[in-house]
């Protein structure tokens, strides 16, 4: 019988459960994550799904039949992991959680000491054909005894019945949050405070922020607060048109300043301005550039190849040195390593900071931009509206194709010999004098992805990203 194993993507673990993620797979990959990483010492966390429990039971079951001690933070974000692995002397961090996706999905992502990712080119496959392994020889056991071959020889067992040891680090995390930010320095106009809607979505975000807005000089205005696997407002995806409206709704109800939103594990965090626009995740890593760029003159900052016109201006800019990276957060990360940036941003709403182990954060990125709207007295919409305009985007379309590659081959066919920059870091990058675009496939989904962007040119921008579609939608017909 053969082992799906189509869960493993290029950067992470994801499917549906019971189909591609289950008990048995989950306690495979624990012991495969004890003997491939040569884990002694792991921390788990899960976000607020039905099926987190399950998995991360499933999962501590393999880890100690492999010898290996687990710690478990409960309900927390990735972030969380990361801080953990990153600061106490962890082998091994692996988060259970689905993310933005549906609630009938969940996931693992796994880090090492120091909250390194592991990823394809990093260890994922090698995790991968360990658990294909050690299901088949469970699946093995159970043909008859004539058909069977040698199954895998049982790791050592200790104690698996007892208790997960629960561990918290939220009251240092949050500190430290509160301590690199200065969200809590006093605003440079006094005058009321600043008013917030805070969307958790009933994901995990809202066990942080409720520390958080404790300590800041704000009124904060929250939505979908507790941790709910059912989802009752529906799956925590700040990028679904419904959830959005229900956000930029709230924003206008409060009369807030700002709005703020929050996917599952809150890796990601979406801006809203006191108009109740949502602000596309592309001009909040150039406004983040600037400012950890104020902080560490000179330094580097890694943006995704999708859209970049306006990153690049920002950093070259303020003295720094922009540099491309491949979308994905295991791939940005091992960038921003490389090459010891002090940021990086893509226009998914992903922020990365060297001083936060080269991580991801969905808490940081909005504590700076309230630090930085105190600073200057300037909304958040003054603060992105020249940049808005210096270099509108399409933001990302997607299309599902019957054969991804070929029709890649046909676009870029279609425009490269006009083209005046070509590159395939990542998909296919064609640049032009006044406009640009890439088309890639998903690492996640089966999906091509389509970003367009101009130099000040909205009607060149919205002519440019019609044309493309109407030839990705003819060239696909021709394939089915």
């Amino acid at each position: 019988m053969s082992v799906d194993l189509t869960c493993f993507k290029a950067y992470d673990i994801r499917g549906r459960v019971p189909e591609a993620l289950n008990a048995p797979l989950a306690r495979a990959l624990g012991r495969a994550v004890a003997e491939i990483l040569n884990a002694r010492m792991v921390v788990l966390g899960r976000d607020a799904r039905i099926s987190g429990p399950l998995l991360r039971d499933a999962l501590a079951a393999g880890l100690r039949e492999a010898g290996a001690g687990v710690a478990d933070l409960g309900l927390c974000g990735t972030e969380e992991i990361y801080y953990a692995a990153a600061h106490q002397p962890y082998d091994a961090g692996i988060m259970i959680t689905g993310s933005h996706n549906p609630a009938d999905e969940n996931g693992f992502k796994i880090v090492r000491a120091g909250a390194v990712p592991v990823s394809g080119d990093s260890g994922l496959l090698a995790l991968r054909d360990r658990v294909a392994r050690l299901l088949a020889a469970a699946q093995n056991a159970h043909r008859p005894a004539a058909t069977q071959t040698a199954p895998l020889a049982p790791a050592q067992t200790t104690a698996l019945d007892a208790p997960l040891d629960a561990v918290s680090y939220r009251p240092a995390y949050v500190r430290w949050l509160l301590d690199y930010s200065g969200a809590t320095q006093p605003a440079a106009r006094p005058g009321r405070p600043l008013k917030i809607v805070a969307d958790a979505g009933n994901g995990c975000a809202g066990l942080v922020l409720r520390e958080l807005a404790a300590a800041l000089p704000c009124d904060f205005v929250c939505r979908q607060m507790e941790p709910d696997g059912t989802f009752p407002h529906g799956v925590p995806n700040p990028l679904l048109p419904e959830r959005r409206a229900a956000t930029a709704a709230a924003v206008h109800e409060a009369g807030a300043d700002l709005g703020l939103a929050w996917d599952g594990d809150f890796d990601r965090c979406f801006f809203y301005d006191g108009e109740g626009n949502f602000i596309e995740g592309y001009y909040c890593v150039g406004l983040l550039a600037g400012e950890l760029l104020r902080r560490f003159p000179g330094g580097k900052v890694v943006h995704d190849t999708r859209v970049y016109w306006n990153t690049r201006e920002v950093v070259l800019a303020a003295g720094g040195t922009p540099v491309m990276g491949k979308t994905g957060h295991a791939f940005m990360k091992e960038r921003l390593r490389a090459e010891d940036a002090v940021y990086g941003g893509e226009m998914s709403a992903h922020h990365y900071f060297r001083d936060f182990a080269y991580c991801d954060s969905g808490m940081l990125p909005w504590l700076l931009v309230l630090g930085l709207v105190q600073r200057t007295g300037r909304p958040l919409a003054e603060l992105v509206a020249e940049r808005m305009a210096l270099y509108p985007c399409s933001g990302e379309i997607n299309r599902r194709v019957a054969d991804a590659p070929a029709l890649m081959r046909r676009v870029r066919e279609r425009y490269a010999a006009q083209a005046v920059h070509e590159d395939h870091t990542d998909g296919v990058n064609l640049e032009f004098p006044q406009w640009r675009f890439n088309l890639r496939r998903s690492n996640t989904e089966p999906l091509l992805r389509l970003n367009v962007e101009t130099r000040g040119d909205r009607a060149l921008l919205e002519d440019k990203t019609a044309e493309l579609l109407r030839l990705m939608d003819a060239e696909d017909e021709t394939t089915k």
